[in-house]
């Protein structure tokens, strides 16, 4: 294996980038935290941290072994030795080429990743979940579905001269995705759809007013996530380089004309432009531009982001004509805009702009990049959602995975965690509420 020589500025990059996609998680936290009712908030921001904590712990026993771990012939899984990451660290393939970092740099960037990608799924069943069963869920979920994921994903082999060995399936096929549309954002949405299937529809859903109860929480949390979208995307050069360059401006420019997307289907269908929307819309473009950020230039980030804005905004009335109760819009922001930025890569990919970029269609490549980027998320999609009923409904009908009807009306925080966010006490001169 060629010799890694390290580089200070590329692995100082990727420490501040690891810790700007930790903090995407509570930036999470409150954007769900904001969106739901007061008497839920805790419960979903609880969601979040307690992820953090599960994923961590499993990703040092054997999540970032069976993701990254090298064998020469398995595309699905890593090898997982239970090192506790000794092992891999000491014997650590160079995932399809030489990178100037140390590989527990590497390996606490791809951490972050696994930890929000099942806090993103957590939005699809706010109000109702069982605290207990959702940390089950998350360690089950995460062992079989998003570390193999990952995989297929990010694992791109061990490279000698112009051999790679051991790939994962994606990978290997040249499926593109620079940050995560498959892996992350597809992956979430369809898990978030077949849990809200499995776990059915919040008491006086359609009838009761279930509107967001703080709207600055939310724009809070909205932008904590752009802020730390940048470690997400340009921190995946793993270097800090004119590739990190480019994905920073794509992420920026394509969140960017979202908002302006989002907020124009509102004008137009509602004739207000809302707080809620703009918010919603920067989460839309960000999540389109993930997987691309790295293969289109500045122009095509605009058109992604303003088609994502659009289309997600469009896609939020997807749940009330089929029936199912996606709280926070996950499958509208993550699964659409994590379908529509995947495919994009298709149109407008770009060789000009990235060596390592295949041209798209609009670039005269034809349609076999689009083939490519459609294989994977299909392949994503299908395996997420069939695996996440199979492990929904085996934790439904063992120990339950929803609250009683009673402790739902009277509020999850109270019932599952013995606190309430606020508490509005009188005032004992003029009967005020602090």
């Amino acid at each position: 294996m060629e010799e890694i020589v390290l580089n200070s500025g590329d692995t100082a990059w990727v420490l501040a980038s690891t810790a700007l996609v930790l903090l995407m998680t509570p930036g999470l936290a409150f954007f769900y935290g904001g969106m739901v009712r007061t008497k839920s908030v805790l419960n979903m921001m609880m969601m979040s941290m307690v992820t953090i904590g599960i994923v961590s712990v499993l990703w040092v026993i054997y999540g970032f072994e069976l993701a990254f771990g090298y064998k020469a012939n398995s595309p699905w899984y890593g090898n997982i030795s239970f090192s506790g990451l000794g092992g891999v660290v000491n014997d650590f393939t160079n995932n399809g080429g030489v990178y100037p970092i140390p590989v527990l740099v590497f390996a606490a960037f791809q951490l972050m990743f696994a930890i929000i990608t099942p806090a993103l799924i957590s939005g699809a069943i706010a109000d109702r979940t069982k605290f207990t069963a959702w940390a089950i869920f998350v360690a089950i979920w995460s062992t079989l579905v998003y570390f193999p994921v990952a995989h297929w994903v990010f694992a791109f082999g061990n490279k000698v001269g112009d051999t790679i060995t051991g790939a994962g399936y994606l990978a290997s096929r040249g499926v593109q995705d620079f940050a995560g549309g498959t892996a992350v954002h597809i992956n979430a949405g369809a898990a978030g759809l077949a849990l809200a299937i499995v776990i059915g529809k919040r008491v006086g859903w359609r009838k009761e007013s279930m509107r967001p109860h703080s709207l600055p929480l939310v724009m809070l949390g909205a932008g904590l996530l752009w802020f730390g979208w940048f470690g997400f995307n340009a921190g995946s050069s793993l270097a800090a380089n004119g590739t990190a360059a480019l994905a920073l401006i794509n992420t920026q420019v394509a969140a960017a004309a979202a908002v302006l997307g989002w907020l124009l289907v509102e004008k137009v269908r509602n004739g207000h432009a809302t707080s809620l929307g703009a918010a919603s819309g920067a989460v839309a473009g960000l999540v389109a531009i993930t997987p691309a950020c790295a293969f289109v230039a500045p122009w095509a980030a605009v058109v992604i982001g303003l088609l994502a804005g659009a289309i997600c905004a469009l896609s939020v009335g997807i749940k009330y004509k089929l029936g199912f109760d996606d709280s926070l819009d996950v499958v509208a922001v993550h699964l659409i805009g994590g379908i529509w930025g995947s495919l994009a890569i298709g149109l407008f990919g770009s060789s000009a702009v990235n060596s390592l970029s295949l041209d798209g269609i609009f670039y005269g490549g034809g349609t076999a990049l689009l083939g490519k980027q459609a294989l994977g998320v299909g392949l994503v999609f299908a395996y997420s959602f069939i695996a996440t009923l199979i492990i929904g409904y085996a934790i439904e009908k063992t120990i339950g995975f929803r609250v009683k009807k009673d402790a739902e009306v009277e509020g999850i925080d109270l019932n599952e965690h013995a606190e309430t966010a606020y508490e509005m006490t009188s005032s004992s001169r003029g009967g005020s509420l602090l």
